[in-house]
């Protein structure tokens, strides 16, 4: 059986606290996986949640800050160490190349595993097209160069097996018409519905932008940074940061399902001030204020 679900290694910004690591995020989507920002501490965190290095197919950076980033060392040796089986690749933005290098090759350690690097440049574009998704990213508003990703499932038919049996289609036939579109003067349209891939975004440090909308459209899953709470906005716009309204506001216009808060600043110690705010704001979909070592299911979908 399928799992598609995000496994929250850590949701601080800028330092760790007692209660929460760096940040780093782990999205299962069936049999992949695809980590997120591996902040300091990121191997530790996946060791308590359960995440193997094995478990690691792509790594996904928004930016080179610390927060986001420091962990890439211990991740890219520990995916050595342990003789991950399968080829990992690498996303970041193309400007930051030297900090990924250094980080890559900041001890001495033995390479067993092919890494290879397909970096973001310009405003974004498709990075990955894979049989079960496609992987693309957009430019957001930060002091150093950042990206947000969106994974987006192909869309497919959904067999309707009342309409199937009215046109009298069965056994082996049904493979017969999914392969081939048509059999027998029925087409596959007539026995079936449209069924929407799903959607998946992740948007880490930035100001509000038209990056965070294009990315955040029509998702079924929205994780996003709310580094502050409203009555700080001021302080977000100067640092390129969002608040838990704006946020919540963004997943609202864009349709969002479920919305995953996190990027918490230590100046705050009531993390329910983010749910409350985002609920004053409008959304009112499916919301998650994040904690560390969490597990949080991708929605089934419609249909």
């Amino acid at each position: 059986m399928s799992v598609r679900e995000l496994v929250v290694l850590g949701t601080a910004s800028q330092v760790p606290t007692r209660h929460r690591n760096h940040n780093g995020y782990l999205l299962r989507w069936d049999g992949e996986g695809i980590l997120f920002d591996p902040g300091e501490g990121t191997q530790r965190q996946m060791l308590r949640a359960g995440v193997a290095a094995h478990d690691v197919h792509r790594i996904c950076v928004t930016h080179f800050h610390g927060d986001h980033s420091l962990g890439l060392a211990g991740v890219i040796q520990r995916i050595n160490l342990d003789q991950v089986p399968h080829p990992v690749t690498a996303h970041h933005p193309a400007s930051g190349q030297h900090f990924f290098d250094r980080l890559r090759y900041a001890t001495a350690y033995r390479e067993t595993v092919e890494l290879a690097q397909v970096p973001a440049t310009g405003d974004g574009g498709i990075l990955a097209a894979t049989p079960a998704y496609t992987l693309d990213c957009h430019r957001l508003s930060h002091p150093v160069e950042s990206y947000g990703y969106r994974l987006t499932e192909p869309d497919t038919r959904r067999i309707l097996p009342a309409l199937l049996a009215e046109h009298g289609i069965a056994g082996p036939d049904v493979g017969r018409l999914r392969r081939e579109g048509s059999l027998g003067g029925v087409t596959l349209e007539q026995v079936s519905e449209h069924r929407r891939g799903q959607r998946f975004a992740f948007v880490m440090d930035t100001r509000l932008c038209e990056g965070v909308y294009a990315l955040a459209e029509g998702c079924d899953m929205l994780v996003i940074e709310s580094t502050f709470l409203d009555e700080d906005e001021g302080l977000a716009v100067d640092h390129g940061h969002l608040t838990a309204g704006q946020a919540a506001r963004v997943a609202k216009q864009a349709g969002v399902r479920h919305l995953v808060l996190t990027h918490f600043s230590q100046r705050y110690s009531d993390p329910d001030l983010f749910g409350a705010q985002a609920r004053a704001a409008g959304f009112d979909g499916e919301l998650t204020v994040a904690q560390d070592l969490i597990r949080v299911p991708v929605p089934t979908r419609h249909h």
